[in-house]
């Protein structure tokens, strides 16, 4: 049956949201749950980062903290970056970004692709430290300080948790019969804490789960290290938690995720990024403990088309 498509749109803002999700057939042993995946990369910059960047520009507009003519800053590792220069060339606004030579050169590419500066704070290893975040974000408080510059704070502003709700209830409306385990890697938390909300607002019965690199296991040991996971682990404890919103933690080794990776991309055809492979890998672990005529949840957050330029589709 062909789907209708769907209607025309007054700007790529629009386009964000109700994304597709698909069941994993290869990856996923006989006798496991079932698993799913939300495919976010569908989304105008190939991230669910598209949400919280949309609501954290219209909720400060909202509030008049951010007008016509302003420039808006952020530190990022490049998802969000890409997302917050999107939505601000969209709208009119300048865009600066602190980040870093440890993120993936396609994210920073991107970010400049829409009219944004990028000011790089060097890592001499090339790796994601426990120090090079904080030091972006202060460089990103630093340059705010100017005249008509506003902060958008992703590590504290919980209008982004606005953008990521929005996740939790296209998944109600996709399982109708419920959600028995949904999970999802953590930076600041705020997307699985907002799908954390409302999933639980609709069935007190769903288990929710949060993953981080156990190269930096700050949640489930309290300190943090080296990793090679964009978007997650960002060396502290995450600002957005809620411990009354999850049931547990898990800390995922990072060559198993890689290792998954490649798999998601040549036996199910799906192009995801690095913190994905965390979600897969945790989501058909928890398949396995559950057993069949279950259903676990997580989400593609990004596309794999972020990081060719490294090894991470690659055997090497």
């Amino acid at each position: 049956m062909r789907l209708a498509p769907p209607p025309p749109v007054e700007t790529a803002l629009d386009a964000i949201g109700n994304t597709p999700v698909v069941r994993l057939r290869r990856v996923v042993p006989e006798g496991h749950a079932q698993v799913f995946v939300k495919l976010e990369y569908f989304n105008p910059t190939g991230s669910y980062k598209d949400r919280m960047a949309k609501s954290m520009v219209e909720e400060a507009e909202r509030r008049g903290d951010l007008k016509p003519g302003m420039t808006v800053v952020e530190a990022s590792g490049g998802s969000t970056g890409s997302s917050l220069a999107f939505v601000c060339a969209v709208k009119g606004y300048g865009f600066v970004v602190a980040s870093s030579n440890a993120f993936a050169i396609e994210k920073l590419r991107t970010i400049r692709s829409f009219g944004a500066t990028v000011d790089i704070i060097h890592s001499p290893s090339g790796n994601i430290t426990a120090d090079l975040i904080p030091s972006m974000i202060r460089r990103a408080m630093e340059v705010s300080q100017q005249e008509g510059f506003y902060y958008s704070d992703q590590f504290n502003n919980r209008d982004a948790l606005v953008g990521y709700e929005d996740i939790g209830h296209e998944l109600s409306e996709q399982f109708p019969d419920g959600i028995d385990v949904f999970c999802g890697a953590v930076g600041v938390a705020g997307m699985v804490m907002g799908v954390g909300k409302v999933l639980r607002s609709k069935s007190a019965q769903s288990r929710i789960v949060v993953l981080e690199p156990a190269s930096s296991p700050v949640i489930t040991q309290g300190h943090a290290g080296t990793h090679h996971v964009e978007g997650i682990g960002v060396g502290f404890a995450p600002p957005f938690l809620d411990h009354t919103l999850y049931d547990e933690a898990r800390a995922i080794p990072e060559e198993e995720a890689r290792i998954m990776c490649r798999r998601l991309a040549r036996e199910e055809g799906l192009l995801v990024g690095t913190s994905t492979r965390l979600n897969v890998v945790a989501a058909i672990a928890l398949a396995r403990e559950l057993g069949s005529d279950k259903t676990v949840v997580t989400v593609a957050c990004d596309t794999g088309l972020k990081y060719m330029n490294g090894n991470l589709l690659t055997d090497s």
